[in-house]
């Protein structure tokens, strides 16, 4: 439930206090004090440690060192390019191993497609709040599903600058029953269903492409998902403009708790950032490319081979950007093992039940570093 109290809104949410009881408690929606034309950043959003790493501006020649994958070539069967499509293959891997995140082009979903997307998110916060809290739900779960804030977990928590819509798009039974979808604008649903379907074909092969570049057997990875019963989740992200960039976060850093991550982004670039070299990288990502992230499902399945990156979101003073954010995941009951790698020790994670991972994900989650995949090492 949400209400307005003196011109603000306010979505409603319930946590759990230090004695164990139920509480509900009011958080301010983001987007609705940055429409109010607020000057000072409250208090709860200050979010940037005073030790927190610099943000590095030196990134090398995006040219170079974060190139475009080109996901026709991988396409290509044996005997028309081998050349072309071995030297993706090797710069896949590169890039992979190095950034945890890739461009990609020639992917084949239709440009229509993403306008679409873009069409209906922008449809959906344009809405007033009160339309927008008509058409679509909250739910306080592990999944934090509808319409509302990222996680909030307790009344003294430092807030995030951002609004966000989240629901499972497969299994499609997933969400029967639940208010999630939003009902308007009315083809919300079917386009973004639409473009979820493109995005895993694209990140099925992917996966066979990243398996290869690793010298692996192509389905290594892929085995532990299927069309019918692996889960894919969207969030769709609102980042509007912020009095105080320098003192604020998008979203904390985290890892992904995913196979692999399918982002979309528009309104503005240079809002992911990745941490690299013990300093945060603004990721050089063109509004007109995606991009593809490798998640700690996937690092447990390379052993390690590939990492997912430790990344955030920062904000913009006088823009509002917008992503959507597809997580790819295999079944919950499933148990994903590690490939074997040469060596003196031939492993260093361990087989995990993907629901068990998820649920020490979240609820340890957030941390100030990468401690949720420890629960898969040895």
């Amino acid at each position: 439930m949400e209400n307005k109290e003196d011109g603000n809104c306010f979505h409603e949410v319930k946590i759990t206090d230090q004695d164990g009881l139920l509480r509900t408690i009011k958080v301010p929606v983001v987007q609705q004090l940055a429409l109010n034309g607020i000057k000072h950043l409250p208090d709860q959003y200050i979010n940037v440690p005073p030790d927190h790493p610099v943000v590095s501006s030196s990134v090398p020649d995006p040219s170079q060192t974060f190139p475009a994958i080109d996901v026709a070539q991988l396409r290509i069967g044996p005997g028309l390019d081998g050349l072309g499509r071995a030297q993706e293959l090797v710069k896949l891997a590169r890039v992979a191993k190095d950034w945890g995140l890739f461009l990609i082009v020639n992917h084949g979903i239709e440009d229509s497609v993403l306008q679409s997307v873009e069409d209906v998110v922008r449809g959906f916060f344009g809405l007033s709040f009160e339309e927008k809290k008509l058409s679509v739900g909250t739910y306080m779960n592990v999944d934090n599903m509808g319409y509302g804030q990222n996680f909030v977990r307790s009344e003294n928590q430092r807030l995030t600058w951002i609004d966000r819509l989240a629901m499972k798009a497969a299994p499609r039974e997933a969400s029967e029953g639940l208010l999630v979808w939003p009902q308007n604008p009315a083809n919300f649903r079917k386009v973004m269903e639409e473009y979820v379907e493109g995005a895993r074909k694209v990140c099925n092969h992917l996966l066979e492409a990243l398996a290869e570049s690793l010298s692996l057997e192509k389905h290594v990875f892929l085995r532990n998902l299927d069309s019918k019963s692996s889960e894919i989740n969207v969030r769709v992200n609102y980042y509007p403009q912020c009095p105080r960039p320098d003192l604020s976060l998008g979203i904390t850093p985290h890892s992904d708790g995913s196979a692999l991550t399918f982002l979309m982004q528009f309104g503005a670039t240079g809002g992911l950032q990745v941490l690299k070299d013990a300093k945060w990288v603004t990721v050089p990502w063109p509004e007109n490319k995606l991009l593809v992230g490798v998640g700690d499902l996937l690092e447990i399945m390379s052993n390690g081979r590939l990492k997912s990156p430790w990344h955030r979101v920062a904000t913009k003073a006088e823009v509002e950007r917008l992503s959507v954010a597809l997580f790819y995941n295999p079944p919950s009951e499933v148990e994903i093992e590690p490939v074997k790698v040469e060596g003196p020790s031939n492993e260093s994670y361990k087989k995990v039940i993907v629901g068990d991972y998820m649920r020490h994900y979240y609820k340890i989650s957030p941390t100030i570093d990468k401690q949720a995949i420890n629960f898969a090492k040895i």
